[in-house]
């Protein structure tokens, strides 16, 4: 497992198809967060941008081989475990970066709540910040997951449905990635500083169905 990976990063590297997502979420940042914006909000803020991103990745990574290509590998290592191999690599990738953003909004943010009048350490908000941000980036993976090959394999239906999933997993009401950034709001309203591990597990749970049950089709469909 440990080549296969290798073997995804490198594509996903060497292809630089990663580029207009990173440079996307660097323009949601940009136009979203100002320095001395309320911490809490403005990690909620960066850990939302992530989520569309992080699907972006899965697709980039489910697609970077063309098809003869993708057969060689199933047939060298399993279609199952070619599969998985992507989406961890996409997975890995959106949480590095939602890492790096999220010690990123720490620092240049202001360690106080909504109304600026109660303070809050930046030790404990990074790392609430840090947990949203890997919900999203969990979240993200399984719509990237579940809208993508070997589900749809038309782009002119796997990209809508990218679209919509990702939106839906944000606005719909139960989704961990919306709980997981409302703890992060209210916390700021109230100038506490939430720990937001439930929706952070219950996202984790979705992304392995979603990326179990895409592993499972991809050997069915390859057989």
């Amino acid at each position: 497992m440990t080549a296969l990976l290798r073997y995804q990063a490198s594509l996903l590297l060497r292809s630089q198809r990663w580029l207009p997502p990173v440079i996307l979420y660097a323009a949601f940042l940009a136009v979203g967060v100002q320095s001395g914006q309320p911490v809490l909000d403005s990690l909620g803020y960066s850990a939302a941008a992530l989520l569309p991103v992080s699907a972006w990745l899965v697709r980039i990574c489910a697609t970077n081989e063309p098809p003869a290509a993708r057969s060689c590998t199933g047939a060298a290592a399993g279609p199952g475990r070619a599969h998985l191999a992507c989406v961890l690599v996409a997975l890995s990738a959106s949480a590095l970066l939602g890492a790096g953003a999220t010690l990123l909004v720490t620092i240049i943010s202001d360690w106080t709540s909504t109304d600026h009048q109660t303070r809050i350490s930046a030790v404990p908000a990074g790392l609430a910040g840090l947990l949203a941000a890997l919900a999203c980036a969990l979240l993200g993976t399984a719509v990237g997951a579940l809208t993508n090959w070997p589900l749809l394999r038309s782009p002119g239906k796997a990209v809508p449905a990218l679209l919509l999933g990702a939106l839906l997993a944000l606005v719909v009401a139960g989704s961990p990635a919306r709980a997981a950034i409302t703890a992060l709001v209210d916390g700021s309203q109230r100038g506490t500083v939430p720990v937001p591990v439930l929706p952070l597990a219950a996202a984790a749970l979705l992304t392995a169905a979603a990326t179990a049950g895409a592993c499972a089709l991809t050997t069915r469909r390859s057989s």
